[in-house]
């Protein structure tokens, strides 16, 4: 009788510790959202400047730009609403909020130098215009 006590009490003590403390099948945690910063890395590739990635998968997110390249870069939103600064090489910008529609973008010292961010949800941002949109 004793043994069937002690069996008894240890399969109660399993089953509260599975479905007393929410174990067991409970509903997965929903996605955490990005803890820090997305980081676009301004480099060198192939002989060419260029941002990474691009696009980015931002939109609606903070971003940090990135110099990893050797040479002094200044990015600005196309409407202006944001600019870095120069860049030196190996600094990294101040965080940025930005847009949740998306934006493109460009380094004010290298027009050639062009970058997008897709919307929330990953679409492509708006159509790019005026003078920085590698036409």
């Amino acid at each position: 009788m004793g043994r069937l006590l002690v069996l008894a009490a240890a399969s109660i003590v399993v089953v509260c510790s599975v479905s007393c403390s929410g174990g067991g099948s409970a509903s997965p945690a929903a996605p955490s959202a990005p803890s820090g910063p997305v980081t676009i890395t301004i480099m060198r590739q192939n002989g060419t400047q260029s941002f990474s990635p691009n696009p980015a998968s931002a939109g609606g997110q903070r971003v940090v730009f990135r110099n990893a390249d050797s040479i002094v870069h200044r990015v600005r939103l196309n409407d202006l609403s944001l600019d870095t600064g120069d860049l030196a090489p190996g600094a990294t910008s101040r965080e940025f909020q930005m847009p949740s529609s998306g934006t493109n973008y460009h380094c004010s010292h290298h027009p050639d130098m062009i970058g997008a961010v897709n919307a929330a949800g990953g679409a492509a941002p708006p159509p790019c215009e005026g003078a920085y949109c590698g036409e």
